[in-house]
């Protein structure tokens, strides 16, 4: 069925007029969608009267049910009320993925305010300026990370402090994550769970929130300047989760896998919203080690999961069986491209089909998905898999640097339009009118799109490499690197070289029981690639540093590869 006829809003202004990508939509499926709901608050609401006695989360060997998760949010509601926290506050979440972050949000969002999702792993700098950056007057965090938080605290206009424990909710306590956890108290500061105790049984004074009032600060990596704050709206929330159910086909007879850290906008939406939209179990495990996610999915058989293809390359590398996985009928990954001969290792060493998205913090989450048993092409050119196609109402054109449509096959930043773009970052409108002009979201990815309409990404526009005024892409020199049968992690960055300007350095990790020379890969790379292209000198490593949502960090190995070059 070709959808290309289809009426669009935004058809006709500047855009591919055709969109070729509708015709690869699956026979009945629509190119628009209607968000059956206005705001996260009422999303849920919804949940807990068609589905009370649903689980909607397990936690080891714990579970709550959809009426006890709105009990106890409503009553954590009360209490910050009671504290003082007003319609339009911000409640700063810096937990792991435990039952309390989504009791936590819930909470911040019956109160009538923000979640401000802050990263675990932060530090004192980092939780002082995002504290400070959004303004939030309320802090959850986990005890074992209050001491990173006291001495933040009076810097910000942090009022209140509730401290929780990753061991409450569950009475596993599987010493894998949990063996430098134990139970603290500090002075200053309550427990949640205490709170709930207190206050179950009340609801909080209903404060009604509106579509376009903001749901989630969901700070950007800060890669090239300070973390930026998107916000990502009630009405962003409601179309992206229903964008993950309808697309892949998701029902509230699944289960979904939590592999992906909650305060990254792929776990927000693609765990969290999506299991309060259906809802359906969704399964945590406190932090992501490979074989407690492993017997998490062997005990609770989880049908779906969206995380970073490192978090697939990590269950394949401890030994993980087939058998143990295949309950995991939808896998997707987002976060990072994938290269075509991981894809096809993950397949055959996991029996995992895994499907691309691709998304943003500022597209909270999938812009591009590839379509549910569509296998996605490679370009024969590049040797890059395709990141998939534009979901529902969504719109997206490659331009040049002079900001004009580029036709089909040409290089090009990805310019995006639809329902789930950020109306713009917290507090930031100069940042806002040079990345979000006119509504557009300016991407800063390199890709192009093929005929077909289909999408593929090259790389960051300010990863790539200049050698000898030639471009080199490090994406395309990692994807040959992954072709070689040892290689487990490639990242590809340009160092100083004082007769090219800048030279092309890898680093790269190998799969166990494989072992491999610099100069083997050199040689493996050169064999297929341009002169100018293939990488002069590489370091192996044992892993390459990564974010907690999986991406390799490439600004540590520059730090490392600009050192070693003088």
């Amino acid at each position: 069925m070709t959808n290309a006829g289809s009426t669009h809003p935004i058809k006709g202004h500047g855009w591919y007029d055709d969109m070729p990508w509708l015709a690869r939509y699956p026979q009945g499926q629509p190119a628009q969608l209607t968000a059956e709901h206005a705001t996260g608050l009422g999303m849920w609401q919804s949940a807990v009267r068609r589905a009370p006695d649903r689980v909607l989360v397990r936690y080891f060997d714990g579970a709550l049910t959809v009426r006890e998760m709105d009990r106890q949010s409503d009553a954590l509601a009360c209490a910050l009320q009671q504290r003082g926290f007003r319609p339009g506050d911000r409640l700063g979440i810096f937990l792991q993925n435990v039952p309390q972050w989504v009791i936590a949000l819930l909470a911040a969002w019956k109160a009538g305010g923000v979640a401000v999702a802050i990263n675990p792993m932060n530090r004192e700098r980092e939780l002082t300026y995002l504290l400070r950056d959004s303004g939030a007057s309320v802090l959850v965090c986990h005890e074992d990370l209050f001491a990173v938080a006291r001495d933040v605290i009076p810097a910000t206009a942090v009022h209140t402090v509730i401290t929780t424990s990753a061991l409450d909710y569950q009475t596993r306590d599987d010493q894998r994550v949990f063996g430098a956890v134990y139970r603290q108290r500090f002075q200053g500061t309550e427990d949640l769970l205490e709170l709930v105790q207190h206050y179950l049984g009340r609801g909080p004074i209903p404060s009604p929130v509106a579509p376009g009032d903001v749901a989630v600060l969901t700070y950007t990596s800060g890669t090239t300047g300070e973390p930026k704050g998107a916000m990502n709206t009630h009405r962003n929330v409601c179309f992206t989760a229903q964008v993950y159910r309808d697309w892949i086909g998701i029902t509230g007879g699944d289960v979904i896998l939590g592999a992906a850290p909650l305060f990254h906008i792929t776990g927000l939406i693609g765990h969290v919203g999506l299991a309060l939209l259906l809802p359906a179990p969704l399964i945590l495990g406190y932090r992501f080690h490979p074989l407690v996610l492993r017997d998490a999915v062997v005990e609770h058989r989880p049908t779906f999961v969206i995380a970073a293809i490192t978090a697939f390359v990590a269950l394949a590398n401890s030994g993980v069986a087939k058998a143990d996985l295949a309950s995991l009928t939808k896998t997707f990954s987002g976060g990072a491209a994938i290269a075509p001969a991981t894809r096809e290792r993950i397949l055959a060493q996991l029996g995992l089909d895994v499907h691309q998205a691709y998304g943003l913090t500022e597209t909270t989450s999938p812009s591009h998905l590839q379509p549910w048993g569509v296998p996605a092409p490679v370009d024969d050119v590049s040797g890059a898999l395709s990141v998939g196609i534009p979901v529902f109402n969504t719109v997206v054109r490659i331009v040049g640097e002079d900001g004009a449509l580029v036709p089909p096959g040409q290089l090009g930043e990805l310019e995006i339009e639809g329902p789930q773009v950020v109306p713009g970052y917290w507090n930031k409108p100069a940042a806002t009118a040079e990345s979000l002009p006119g509504g557009r979201l300016r991407t800063g990815d390199v890709g192009f799109m093929n005929p077909e309409g289909w999408f593929f990404l090259v790389d960051r526009k300010k990863d790539m490499i200049n050698a000898a005024g030639y471009k080199v892409w490090p994406r395309e020199v990692e994807d040959v690197l992954y072709e070689h049968p040892a290689v487990r992690e490639a990242a590809v960055i340009g160092v100083p070289d004082a007769y090219r300007g800048e030279t092309v350095k890898a680093f790269v990790s190998l799969w166990p029981g494989h072992d491999v020379t610099p100069e083997e890969l050199i040689a493996h790379c050169r064999a297929t690639m341009a002169a100018y292209k293939y990488p002069r000198t590489v370091e192996v490593l044992a892993d390459l540093p990564k974010t907690t949502s999986g991406k390799i960090l490439r600004r540590e190995l520059r730090v490392r590869g600009e050192a070693a070059a003088g």
